[in-house]
């Protein structure tokens, strides 16, 4: 995808406050990449060189990455994985999947063994520890998979400890927010797309604008667009940082591109500070 159609990569850092955090884990810095895409249209080489890159760059602790390495065919992923070999971190590199990644009987597998292959560690419902035992890693199932299944996996770590939650859709910090969660990382939404100066992501105000058009315009526009509301519920969470009840969420623009292509929403590659509250 050429980039007159995607923007330029854009790097956002961001300072994170986590309660409870231990002073050795003050100033911990975290990588998350998202949304590839990667099947030969929709990624370009030279964006995920970039990426890989910048994420370097930062010198990292950990490494995140957080759903859709591909879109419809799982195969790209092993040509994925030896370009995300490169990526540099401390203490690892872990990923989740995302509802692409599961689309066929045999994507996540695949997905799950070529990534195993290079050494990064795809969590399923799983804990990991890879900051040590006072700041969890949780990464869970698809949200839209039947193994979605948070409170089997939320409710063995005590509420006292702080953690990170990796989760594709942000939807589903609406169903986290029965649990503690200091940060919860997602991606999905690519950042809405289209995000207009002063508005925002235009996809917000989709229906609103839907009924303002002629009716012979709507079926053209919807038909351009894709149904929207089949994405997620929540789109004033498409992008940034947000405040979930008690929760923390942040939202990750992705680095592929996707059906309409984007307009004021830069690919992101995104570098996270945590500090103590």
């Amino acid at each position: 995808m050429h980039w007159l159609f995607t923007g330029h990569l854009r790097v956002d850092e961001i300072t994170v406050k986590i309660a409870d955090l231990p002073a050795s884990l003050v100033g911990t810095k975290i990588v998350q990449l998202s949304d590839f895409h990667y099947d030969g249209m929709r990624l370009s080489e030279s964006m995920l060189a970039e990426a890989i890159a910048r994420s370097n760059e930062a010198e990292p602790d950990l490494v995140v990455l957080t759903g859709d390495y591909v879109t419809d065919d799982p195969s790209p992923i092993y040509r994925l994985a030896q370009r995300l070999k490169y990526l540099e971190s401390r203490y690892g590199i872990y990923a989740i999947l995302g509802n692409h990644d599961i689309r066929y009987n045999q994507s996540k597998s695949e997905i799950t063994d070529a990534f195993t292959s290079i050494g990064v560690n795809v969590l399923w419902n799983q804990i990991a520890y890879p900051l040590g035992e006072e700041l969890p890693l949780i990464g869970l199932a698809d949200y839209w998979s039947r193994e979605f299944q948070p409170a089997p996996v939320m409710d063995q770590i005590d509420s006292a400890t702080p953690r990170i939650v990796l989760s594709h859709n942000p939807d589903t910090a609406k169903i986290l927010e029965q649990w503690r969660v200091d940060l919860q990382l997602s991606g999905h939404t690519h950042g809405g797309h289209i995000a207009l100066p002063g508005i925002g992501p235009l996809v917000f105000h989709y229906k609103k604008l839907l009924k303002k058009l002629p009716k012979k315009l709507r079926s053209w526009v919807s038909l351009f667009l894709g149904d929207f509301s089949k994405v997620v519920r929540y789109w004033e969470w498409a992008q940034g940082f947000h405040q979930v009840g008690n929760n923390q969420l942040y939202v990750n623009r992705g680095l592929g591109t996707y059906r309409p292509g984007r307009l004021f929403c830069p690919p992101e590659v995104t570098v996270i500070t945590l500090v103590g509250q």
